[in-house]
């Protein structure tokens, strides 16, 4: 790749590397410059800018990203895991479940020493994630990256799966307390609900407890009697040995002790075991209080049904000193604080009157056998999207029927002859309080596809002042979806009139970024029977 300063009259298709400010424009980093920009460029008296050109045999800043994702995530179902479509070259992976990570850390370091422009960056092994969690990042640090550099980390990724979340497995769990003589009740009932409160958080809802006597016999019989997955003792007084209450009454039911102790603090006095094919952890004293210790890394582990042995525990001993670091999340918070995949939810416009169309109906014309509001809303729900909304008008039934059986909530605007930002206001209002982002959608819309969609989703990033994502066409002409995060809510709920979001994309202009997606479909819109005419032969001259 070249890098450096280069004449305008030499830079068309070369990549800006610093962005610029061309009176009420933005040319932003990393934008391929096209005619339009170097012709701004010139009218502002601006003669070299500072570009990057990608030379033969080299791969693309989001091309590699997406190849490098794709070959950590090849089946992300059997993973658990989800990937984000690639920009500005990096492509994220988060959990879908909650669970513990498996991270391949010999093939990670691998892949980080091929070349300077590839790297990897992962949650530590066996962090505890929660649904929608990053827990990993692909980033290509120039634009582009060397093509034997991405094909060597794509061959060093085959062999087997480099991350993987492990979902909770255990449905059912039995806490044993055994009471010392003189123990205070409310000492009981502190170590039960830290621990239950451990469970819930997993959530393992299925958990019965018990209490017993402090004595050897007492806890094998009451060991014997459960029949729940997963087995937990909190002795009344801490255990010291292994022939201690704990272990010995593990052994006395018929189990096995694989190890007692652990090289992690607090958490010390924990022992480790089974009975029948039951799992059984002896919990340390400190498991009474909410903070991390080594007994949550245990229990999470055995949940997820991950095979915990000696060795294991041996091997935690770095990273193992937890006392007194504030900065170590309590178990309830949910282990490592990764962002999370922003929750996004699409708006889709359909309360228009196609006043346009004569006698027809714009949203019931056919596509491909589907109506075209029915084509649309498939679109929306074969990508990342998370909920989709249709706003339609009062009295729209057979606009209605065409979304049955499709995970679509339906919403009547009554005031929709007021104009499309009434429709946008309506749809906007109806989100959860959980929601990050809006995805702004017209319902005539044909061309535009899941996966421009899915760019659209990687893009918003309003940590880095990217709040609001426009698609553009492959020449850079702005359209349609829109996507708004959440602190413009309020202003798209009063928005007047039919000019939509205009003057919210004027003011914030700083906060947007502009994303090609493919062909014309930022601009393709269908209003009249001229337009479908001309968009049906198009199609037919290009299949």
């Amino acid at each position: 790749m070249k890098f450096g300063p280069l004449p305008i009259d030499e830079a068309l298709g070369a990549v800006l590397a610093h962005s610029l400010r061309l009176g009420t424009t933005r040319l932003k980093k990393g934008k391929r410059l096209e005619p339009r920009d170097i012709d701004a460029l010139r009218a502002s008296g601006i003669n070299m800018v500072v570009v990057a050109r990608i030379d033969a045999g080299e791969v693309a800043e989001d091309q590699a990203a997406e190849r490098l994702a794709t070959a950590l995530a090849p089946d992300p179902a059997a993973q658990h895991l989800s990937r984000s479509a690639p920009f500005t070259g990096r492509a994220n992976l988060y959990a879908e479940c909650a669970g513990v990570l498996e991270v391949d850390e010999r093939r990670v370091a691998a892949l980080n020493a091929l070349d300077d422009a590839v790297t990897l960056a992962t949650l530590p092994a066996h962090t505890r994630v929660d649904a929608r969690q990053m827990i990993a990042t692909v980033k290509i640090i120039p634009y582009a990256a060397p093509g034997k550099a991405v094909e060597a980390a794509e061959a060093l990724m085959a062999a087997a799966p480099v991350l993987r979340v492990h979902p909770v497995q255990t449905s059912s769990c039995h806490l044993i307390l055994t009471r010392v003589p003189g123990m205070k009740e409310s000492v009981l009932r502190k170590g039960a609900d830290a621990v239950l409160a451990r469970l819930t958080a997993l959530g393992i809802n299925g958990v019965t407890t018990s209490t017993v006597a402090h004595e050897t016999d007492a806890l094998a019989d009451e060991i014997g009697r459960s029949s729940a997955q997963m087995l937990l003792i909190l002795t009344g007084s801490a255990t010291s040995d292994r022939a201690d209450v704990g272990p010995a009454g593990l052994i006395a039911a018929g189990g096995h002790l694989e190890r007692f102790g652990m090289p992690v603090d607090p958490g010390n006095l924990l022992f480790l075991g089974n009975v029948e094919d039951r799992q059984v952890i002896g919990l340390p004293g400190c498991a009474r209080s909410p903070r991390l210790n080594g007994a949550d890394w245990i229990i999470e582990r055995v949940a997820c049904g991950m095979e915990v042995r000696s060795q294991d525990i041996a091997m935690m001993g770095v990273g193992g000193l937890l006392k007194e670091i504030s900065s170590r999340p309590e178990p309830r918070g949910g282990g490592a604080q990764a962002p999370k995949r922003p929750r996004i939810a699409a708006v889709l416009l359909a309360a228009g009157a196609s006043t346009r169309m004569g006698a027809r109906d714009k949203l019931l014309e056919d596509v491909d056998g589907t109506p075209l509001l029915r084509h649309v809303a498939e679109r929306l729900a074969a990508s990342a999207i998370d909920e989709v909304i249709c706003v339609l008008r009062p009295n729209a039934a057979e606009r209605a029927a065409t979304l049955d059986g499709l995970d679509v909530r339906l919403l009547e605007n009554p005031r929709a002859a007021e104009g499309m930002s009434t429709s946008v206001g309506s749809g906007v209002a109806a989100l959860g309080r959980d929601v990050d982002g809006v995805l702004i959608v017209l319902a005539d819309m044909p061309d535009v596809m899941p996966g421009d969609i899915d760019r659209l989703l990687s893009a918003f990033d309003p940590s880095e002042d990217r709040a609001i994502v426009r698609a553009t066409t492959m020449l850079g002409v702005p359209g349609h979806p829109i996507l708004f995060g959440r602190r413009f809510f309020e202003a798209l709920t009063q928005l007047d009139g039919d000019k939509g979001a205009r003057d919210l994309l004027r003011e914030y202009r700083d906060f947007a970024v502009e994303v090609p997606i493919g062909g014309n479909a930022a601009i393709t819109d269908l209003d009249t029977p001229e337009d479908w005419a001309a968009w049906g032969a198009g199609r037919a001259k290009s299949a």
